[in-house]
């Protein structure tokens, strides 16, 4: 952590030169903004050491503003490289008061990014409900018009704690859906500390019963197993490269559920296991957290892939990165014949910003035809 803490200072130094002395800011300013520049920094290093997985009070205002820090520290980065570019530019056609012209790009790119990074803020902590439509005709009728609710990526433990997930079982509830699924990454550290942050996931209400796989975050600290097994006392089920049958209005609806894409063994996903006894007729929904295991499952005969992980990109422009390591970015596409279903997720990793991909909470309604 000291390398971190080393190279997080010479950002910050960056700044001073770039926004502070380059610019021309007076004496008693530049010791003002250089104090300030001193604070953030260690705002960032308390986030990314004692808070980077779990934050407890009081320390979780610090790490949550350290957190929302760094995103505007990525937009100032981002946009240095910009002001770099047209300083070029103007030095070659010879631009007679390129001081001024820095000091304007300066003043408009501090601007932009705080005023981004608050906007993201305000995105970030307002999920909605997003609804799409799955039609299959190997859905037997009985089982039209099922909602299912996908529930991914809340990670509490670090910038947020049981209130948020109070928050997402509240917005959940009040849509009723009949079965929830949650493929994974709802938390960022072990049980022992980050439990009672997402304990609130008890009161999660379906008609017919709520599911949960592992994401990629869940094996970070603790093993995989023991998060899932603590998920089981908060009554969700839990699938592990399994299936599950439920019977609805005199049908039944199959589910299966992997472990995570990049898991080692002994939790490294396992398609063949979780789709052992399946009918080929009948209709079947995997769950699991990252799109990458698409063409697995479409090679398998599955209907429907649901999964979270990519958050959409979670802050402009990483989406376009995001789409291609994935495939895809948020919603509902094709892969190989099979439908696969990307939800944004409902809360954040790192800083507590989203720009561009305000999270959700997906209602996908089962159709026959």
């Amino acid at each position: 952590m000291i390398i971190g803490g080393i190279v997080l200072a010479l950002v910050h130094w960056l700044f001073y030169r770039r926004f502070i002395r380059a610019t021309g800011v007076p004496g008693p300013a530049k010791t003002v903004a250089a104090g300030v520049l001193v604070v953030l920094w260690l705002a960032l290093v308390v986030a990314f050491s004692a808070g980077s997985l779990y934050s407890p009070e009081p320390i979780r205002p610090i790490v949550w503003f350290g957190l929302t820090w760094s995103a505007v520290m990525f937009y100032l980065l981002l946009g240095l490289l910009v002001i770099g570019l047209i300083l070029l530019i103007a030095r070659l056609a010879q631009f007679s008061n390129r001081l001024l012209l820095l000091r304007v790009l300066s003043a408009v790119l501090v601007v932009a990014a705080v005023g981004t990074v608050a906007y993201g803020v305000y995105e970030a902590d307002n999920p909605h409900v997003v609804s799409a439509e799955v039609r299959s005709p190997k859905l037997p009728a009985e089982l039209d018009g099922v909602r299912v609710a996908v529930v991914a990526d809340i990670h509490v433990g670090a910038a947020r704690g049981p209130a948020f997930t109070q928050r997402v079982v509240d917005l959940v509830n009040r849509q009723q859906p009949d079965v929830i699924v949650l493929p994974g990454d709802l938390i960022d550290g072990s049980v022992e500390l980050v439990g009672p942050d997402i304990a609130p996931i008890a009161g999660l209400t379906a008609k017919y019963g709520k599911f949960a796989v592992a994401g990629n975050h869940e094996g970070y600290v603790d093993g995989v197993a023991d998060w899932m097994d603590f998920w089981e006392t908060l009554g969700l089920r839990t699938l592990r490269n399994q299936r599950a049958e439920i019977p609805i209005n005199g049908a039944t609806l199959e589910l299966a559920g992997v472990y995570d894409y990049d898991a080692p063994d002994p939790y490294g996903p396992d398609v063949d296991a979780a789709v052992a006894g399946h009918r080929p007729d009948r209709f079947l929904m995997l769950i699991a957290h990252q799109p990458r295991q698409a063409p697995e499952a479409a090679a398998r005969g599955i209907d429907l892939q649901v999964s979270g992980h990519t958050h959409g990109g979670q802050i402009w422009p990483l989406n376009y990165v995001v789409g291609w390591v994935n495939g895809t970015v948020a919603g509902l596409d094709r892969v190989d014949g099979m439908q696969l279903f990307t939800t944004r997720g409902v809360g954040a990793w790192g800083p507590p910003v989203r720009v561009g991909a305000r999270p959700d909470i997906a209602i996908l309604t089962l159709r026959r035809g």
